[in-house]
């Protein structure tokens, strides 16, 4: 088994707001475990504000773990002990944050090796024309603004950005939300070409069901900060097995069904049992009082009391 390019364990992050004689305590994310091999591509999906972003970010080195340890090719990472540079990149939903108004293209795409001080400038600007070759764009693009560019077109110089430094491990977020859905098509193709083509590891968070599945090997769910489901994308997609997974598979696929609906809003989090009891249709005391771990079912992992139920019912 190869090493893993990034090995989160038991992470957690906890912040703490408001002054000081009502200081108000949110746990983003809450024992997060998992590990993501070379050539790998993770998919974390779940309502906003589920703490996919602040993943994201601890597995960057953007934001501290308050508990537990990420690292990157087995090298412990944070904002104060940052993994070589150009190892680590990301790709966000909208390019324009990435790309500058006033720089063209060229210069936008090879600013990562100029502050890397990499090669010459001769250097980086054909490392620029490859990279905007990689991802079906011609070298022409590079004399372009922003502005000059479609959505779509404006992404794969975002991608372009963040592959011309060769990394080791790419976070997607949201990365394909904002394009219209036979761009979004082109632009995961693209990124499944690159990453057999240079074998990066990849973790790729969105809310969309269809488009993870289609560029990830598995696929983790996560609600109010935790892992509630974990396993290969084909099975997933074809049997989920904990109900805030098979509701979210239900609104993908129909979003006028009702067969698993869920209760109340995303802000109603269960604080003693299950985070999701208050919202489950299939709840019990026993969910209310006692916290679910990850078991294994097969290939895939659930933290839910009520696992086998569900899945007995599929099998009658």
């Amino acid at each position: 088994m190869k090493r893993p390019v990034v090995d989160v364990r038991h992470v957690g992050v906890t912040y703490v707001s408001g002054p000081v004689w009502s200081r108000r305590v949110t746990r983003a994310v809450d024992q997060i475990t998992f590990e993501i091999a070379p050539g790998e591509t993770m998919g974390l999906v779940g309502e906003s504000g589920s703490g996919k972003s602040t993943l994201g970010r601890v597995c960057l080195g953007l934001t501290p773990a308050t508990e537990g340890v990420a690292l990157f090719e087995n090298q412990w990472i944070g904002p104060k002990n940052k993994p070589p540079a150009g190892k680590l990149a990301v790709v966000l939903q909208n390019p324009e944050w990435a790309l500058n108004p006033r720089l063209t293209v060229r210069t936008s795409v090879s600013e990562p090796l100029a502050i890397l001080r990499r090669g010459t400038r001769k250097d980086r600007f054909d490392a620029c024309r490859r990279a905007l070759e990689m991802v079906g764009l011609d070298h022409s693009f590079a004399n372009r603004y922003p502005h000059e560019l479609s959505g779509g077109q404006r992404q794969r110089v975002a991608i372009a950005r963040a592959l011309v430094t060769e990394p080791r491990f790419i976070v997607f977020d949201e990365a394909v939300s904002a394009l219209d859905a036979s761009v979004q098509t082109q632009v995961l193709n693209v990124i499944k070409d690159l990453q057999q083509l240079h074998g990066f590891a990849a973790l790729f968070i969105s809310h969309d069901l269809a488009a993870t599945r289609y560029v990830s090997d598995r696929i983790a769910v996560m609600y109010a900060g935790t892992f509630v489901e974990i396993g290969p994308a084909r099975s997933f997609y074809a049997r989920p097995i904990h109900p805030y997974s098979r509701a979210l598979s239900a609104s993908a696929h129909d979003p006028e069904a009702g067969a698993f609906a869920l209760r109340g809003a995303a802000e109603d989090v269960s604080t003693l049992g299950c985070p999701f009891a208050l919202r489950c249709p299939m709840s019990l005391a026993r969910c209310h009082d006692e916290r679910p771990e990850l078991r294994d079912f097969g290939p895939t992992q659930v933290a839910c009391h009520r696992a086998e139920e569900t899945l007995l019912e599929e099998r009658q």
